[in-house]
């Protein structure tokens, strides 16, 4: 799934053509892919439409466009899921195989297309709530390390708080947003330290470096335009980014580890898997009972 970098250069692609412009029509084509609205399609095309796009906001990875004119009345969040895509598009560009939501605006100009082929992800229009007019459903989300406000000590001590390893506690979207699977693995290499490092022998220090390294590897994540292992993962264009090229640890198994040469290691994780050098990231030591 799309983790903060990818998130922001899509964030950054829709700000740039979608600010301002008033929704005129909205067509839904896939019921799925309106399955979190209350409504179905039917409700969210009677609050898009007629709506300001006032801005464009990112919390960790994720993405919503606050609704109104003066003021957020609202906000269409977007959950893009293994493949969803935020494309504009001029109007008379074909319609993609698997266009799933199409917004047009009363200034003819191009439209915002949400473009799915797998249907887990999908559009809601969602109430804001609090000063900072957040989606109710984004509220208890944790600040990301990019974000000018993060506190890095709060989060230190947050994760030398937690009983569990090391990933788990940075996968934990309440407590530091933003870190996923891919960034993970990377920033756990750059810190040396193992993904199942008990966070409870955690030192301040090592806090730091962990997320110090999350914070350097998705800002170079950022600047490639994200990481893109196939034609899914792409910005408002359908343009993929290129750091894949240098990850270090994930997805590289048997291949040597750029600082010290040792077979990169992988084993199965939540589902999912953890990429590790045993050099680089010595497995912590089992405490005597």
């Amino acid at each position: 799934m799309p983790e903060l970098p990818e998130v922001e250069v899509v964030r950054r692609g829709l700000a740039d053509h979608v600010l301002g412009r008033r929704v005129r029509e909205v067509e839904v084509f896939h019921p799925r892919s309106v399955r979190r609205q209350p409504g179905g399609g039917p409700e969210l095309v009677e609050r898009l439409t007629g709506q300001v796009l006032r801005d464009v906001r990112r919390r960790g990875k994720y993405l919503w466009v606050e609704l109104g004119e003066d003021a957020p009345e609202a906000a269409l969040l977007a959950h893009l899921g293994m493949s969803g895509q935020l494309l504009v598009q001029p109007a008379e560009r074909p319609d993609e195989k698997h266009l799933r939501i199409r917004l047009r605006f009363v200034d003819d100009g191009p439209e915002l297309r949400f473009v799915d082929q797998r249907t887990f992800g999908g559009l809601t229009v969602v109430d804001v709530a609090g000063p900072e007019a957040l989606p109710v459903p984004v509220a208890h989300i944790g600040r990301d390390p990019l974000d000018p406000a993060f506190d890095g000590e709060a989060a230190v001590a947050g994760l030398r708080r937690r009983r569990t390893g090391l990933k788990r506690a940075l996968l934990d979207q309440t407590l530091v947003s933003g870190i996923g699977n891919i960034y993970a693995d990377e920033a756990l290499w750059r810190a040396k330290l193992h993904y199942e490092r008990p966070t409870a022998t955690l030192s301040r220090p090592e806090g730091r470096r962990v997320l110090a390294a999350a914070t350097e590897v998705m800002g170079e994540a950022l600047a490639a335009g994200g990481t893109s292992f196939d034609a899914l993962y792409v910005d408002v264009h359908g343009e993929s980014g290129y750091f894949d090229r240098t990850l270090a640890v994930y997805g590289q198994e048997d291949r040597p580890c750029p600082r010290c040469g040792t077979p990169v290691r992988r084993a199965p994780f939540m589902n999912r898997s953890s990429y590790w050098c045993p050099h680089c990231q010595p497995r912590p030591r089992r405490r005597h009972p």
